[in-house]
């Protein structure tokens, strides 16, 4: 008999060699019906494996995102079987790699007949007739010559297992007359696949060099449930229609252009709203005690080569020569805010100093991975340095976090958080590191907010607390971050006076909110459908004559809302009223004033909110106590 300890911590007996399937039966049928994987000492592996000596044992069900990401392998799998009774078998379609990605997978194939999109219906009917069959899937284990045997004539194959580590086990995955070199694990039969759709068709080189040949790339997802499957697809619609390339141009918020790839170019409404993200980021950071900076676009190589970062970052830098001196533009804002604290002696009574900067970096992205405002070569971020004794480390996390909580919930936001922890290129000492973990996950604890574990993620000189938004189509984008850094202040050879009157090191932190400030409005574009909350809204108020002649009673009510601050355009273009109406509701602005002569007459003006097809007649005055209300409050409406 051996000892389990299940997830839960609970213990059982079990004969030894008693398989994954087996101890899911043992702990109860529905468990065993559910059950479609699991783990072996936190090695993933399939139902049919056996415990072999006392371990620690977890059932993984497609409840869980591990489940489902080996259901979404298997479907991979299902899909190379069906291209290949589809077109020629092995002979004629040649196999790379199928991994799981984010919502779904893909599969790189040779295959002399060129796919088209119309080709994946055929290639989903077929993938629905293997299913029916539920052929099993079988693990087999074989030795290097055996593999090389049986896919002597499948070359891309052939290189993947010359290019195992000589000691590593090789396993193959059967189902029916298909067979694929995969470490597994995967669902015990194809009947298991229920929900699946084939998205698109791509060019990809074979491992991902240009160097070698072009493959044949299809993407796929699935589901256990169709239900999910159809609200996915739904999601996915509704993001062609929100992508905010799109509605950057509609709405005319910001451009691009070739002489300037990556590089964004705001328009007059776009850069209102940035202006506005950056204004409410300084007042929140004015009551807490943050010292706004700035500091140089670029700096000679000196800084960069003290700072760690040519090391670690000169790949993605660029470089220019000036009077003999080579300088960059710079990557991070981090080691201009180490001079500006080392430019005076501080006494440890200052301490924490807080300093901040919308700070303008460039980083040079390969032009293929150029994303609009989402992945560019220049962008602002919105930094801070923190520096702070030994002594307030946790209190300074927490007053970070709640800093973060608070700018988030204004825009209605949930997030998840993740600590990251020491990656394998890090400065420092193992010790120092593990000291800054410690602090970074006691803050964390004793604010009792739930983290997911990031092993080896953090960035070079720190561990950091990453946080995720999740935004209205329920997708996840990494914005704010908090960094503890043992290793700058060592670099720069900071210090502060202490009680005793000698020189002690301080510790920084490193933290954003928005991350990217352009990055962030190209999120927001997204999150609201353009549909921008009043407050941030470019245009706040359009003004909307019935005809000509209440042109000028317009004018006078726009310098009305004007003086009051509100943010307000007139059009008094000569169109008909339903036109000017659809015009503004496709600008997406939050309050449509319509004015005729009934308006005139009586000092009033009709107002259409934006979504709400009912008018509601009312003052100048009125509307204006009701819009900065609204404004001051930062209504999420």
């Amino acid at each position: 008999m051996v000892k389990v300890t299940l997830a839960d911590g609970k213990m059982r007996e079990v004969a030894d060699g008693t398989t994954v399937g087996e101890l899911a039966e043992k702990i109860g049928p529905s468990l065993r019906k559910k059950a479609i994987a699991g783990k072996i000492d936190g090695k993933p592996v399939d139902l049919e494996a056996p415990i072999e000596g006392d371990a620690q044992v977890e059932i993984l069900t497609l409840e869980q995102q591990e489940g489902l990401e080996i259901y979404r392998h298997s479907t991979a799998h299902l899909m190379a079987q069906a291209i290949r009774r589809l077109y020629g078998g092995a002979e004629k379609v040649k196999l790379g790699i199928g991994p799981v990605i984010r919502d779904g997978f893909y599969y790189d194939i040779e295959l002399e007949r060129a796919l088209s999109e119309n080709d994946l219906a055929d290639i989903e009917r077929e993938m629905a007739r293997i299913a029916g069959e539920d052929l099993p899937i079988v693990r087999h284990e074989v030795s290097r010559a055996d593999a090389e045997r049986r896919f002597a004539a499948d070359p891309l194959k052939l290189e993947l297992i010359r290019d195992l580590p000589a000691d590593a086990v090789i396993s193959v995955y059967e189902q029916g007359e298909f067979a694929d070199l995969c470490r597994g694990p995967h669902l015990p039969s194809t009947g298991r696949i229920k929900s699946f759709k084939l998205m698109s068709l791509a060019g990809a080189y074979w491992r991902g060099d240009a160097n070698n040949k072009m493959l044949q790339r299809i993407y796929g997802t699935a589901f256990p449930k169709e239900a999910d499957l159809l609200e996915h697809l739904r999601l996915l619609e509704e993001a062609k229609k929100r992508d905010h390339r799109k509605l950057g141009k509609e709405l005319e918020l910001f451009m691009f252009s070739e002489e300037a790839p990556g590089m964004p170019f705001y328009l007059p409404k776009g850069m209102t709203i940035r202006t506005e993200l950056e204004n409410f980021s300084r007042e929140i950071q004015g009551k807490r005690d943050y010292d706004e900076v700035r500091t140089p676009f670029m700096m000679n190589n000196r800084i960069w080569e003290q700072s760690g970062h040519w090391d670690h970052y000169k790949d993605n830098m660029y470089f220019t020569q000036v009077d003999d001196t080579k300088f960059a533009l710079k990557p991070m804002n981090c080691p201009g805010h180490m001079l500006i604290y080392k430019n005076e002696l501080h006494s440890y009574r200052e301490l924490p100093i807080r300093l901040s900067e919308f700070g303008q970096v460039h980083r040079h992205e390969f032009s293929g991975a150029l994303n609009g405002m989402m992945r560019v070569r220049t962008f602002c971020q919105d930094d801070a340095h923190i520096f702070l004794r030994q002594d307030q480390i946790e209190e300074e996390i927490k007053r970070t976090i709640s800093l973060i909580d608070e700018i988030y919930r204004v825009f209605g936001f949930d997030y998840k958080i993740e600590l990251s922890t020491r990656p394998d290129d890090y400065l420092g000492t193992a010790e120092t590191w593990d000291e800054a973990e410690r602090g970074l996950q006691n803050a964390l604890e004793k604010l009792g907010l739930p983290y997911q574990l990031n092993e080896g993620d953090g960035a070079f000189y720190g561990p950091k607390i990453d946080f995720h938004i999740l935004d209205a189509l329920k997708r996840s984008w990494q914005c704010g971050t908090i960094q503890l850094d043992y290793q700058m202040p060592d670099k720069f050879d900071l210090a502060y006076v202490g009680e005793d009157g000698l020189k002690h090191r301080p510790i920084v932190i490193h933290r954003a909110i928005y991350g990217s400030i352009d990055r962030f409005i190209g999120m927001l574009t997204e999150h609201y459908g353009g549909a921008f909350p009043l407050w941030l809204a470019p245009v706040q108020a359009k003004l909307l004559p019935v005809s000509d002649p209440f042109a000028d009673y317009a004018l006078q009510v726009k310098r009305e809302l004007a003086e009051a601050g509100i943010r307000i355009e007139a059009d008094l273009r000569s169109e008909k009223l339903g036109y000017k109406i659809r015009e503004a509701q496709l600008q997406k602005v939050p309050y449509m004033l319509v004015v005729g002569e009934k308006e005139r007459e009586r000092g009033t003006v009709s107002v259409r909110r934006r979504g709400d097809g009912e008018a509601e007649e009312m003052t100048a005055a009125e509307l204006i106590e009701r819009m900065r209300s609204k404004i001051c409050g930062r209504s999420p409406e």
